[in-house]
């Protein structure tokens, strides 16, 4: 299906705007970064109030799920959270894209989170890592590996599929009632996009932590 048209191109990626847009999201938290550095309160207001308060929730809710180790991978669940939000949003927006609405965009987060769990998994126990691929007794091992190792390389396709499907379903079902009904029938479906895209975001980091969660952890 091809893309609407663009309010923003970058020359030679006309034909990608997913990598147009990821760099727009980008340069917005460039943006803001520098805004608040020049305005920065003990006392948060405005905008600083908000996006602290954003953080100090996640930071709570990775701190659940890890335990100790949640501030060492705060920044990447924080960096993917912060993203996928934005991706997910840009999109409703006349003449942009939504970059997760693309599965290489997706593709490339998810596999981020697979090396980065899997190269944990191995720091922090070494050979014995490889416990967590053999299952509970030994004579499960010939059953237990070839399931293990294609569940673990299944993860990333998952979780970019899963993204990609639900962030382009939405915006093709808003594209196809903007034609049907231009005014008031896609304010509702905006509304529940919205709240999808919360969910959605929300699905991949819980899934990510599960995943970095499950490396740290003693295999039995």
């Amino acid at each position: 299906m091809q893309e609407p048209i663009n309010y923003i191109t970058i020359a030679g990626l006309e034909h990608y705007p997913h990598v147009t847009y990821t760099w727009v999201i980008m340069m917005g938290f460039f943006i803001t970064a520098l805004l608040l550095k020049g305005s920065y309160r003990m006392v948060p207001e405005g905008l600083q109030n908000v996006i602290e308060a954003i953080i100090v929730e996640l930071a709570q809710f990775v701190d659940s799920m890890l335990g100790k180790d949640g501030r060492t991978f705060f920044p990447l669940i924080g960096t993917l959270a912060f993203f996928i939000f934005c991706g997910n949003m840009i999109g409703l927006f006349p003449g942009c894209v939504s970059p997760t609405a693309n599965v290489n965009t997706n593709l490339g987060m998810a596999i981020t989170v697979f090396v980065v769990y899997q190269s944990v998994g191995v720091y922090r126990h070494g050979f014995s890592y490889v416990k967590h691929f053999t299952g509970p007794v030994w004579w499960m091992v010939p059953l237990m590996l070839p399931i293990e190792i294609i569940s673990h390389l299944a993860r990333p396709l998952t979780l970019a599929v899963r993204l990609f499907g639900n962030v382009r379903g939405d915006e093709l079902v808003i594209l196809v009632l903007g034609f049907l009904v231009p005014l008031f029938l896609p304010m509702p479906m905006i509304a529940l996009t919205f709240m999808l895209g919360i969910l959605q975001t929300l699905v991949f980091i819980l899934l990510s932590l599960v995943y970095i969660s499950g490396a740290l952890e003693e295999a039995h």
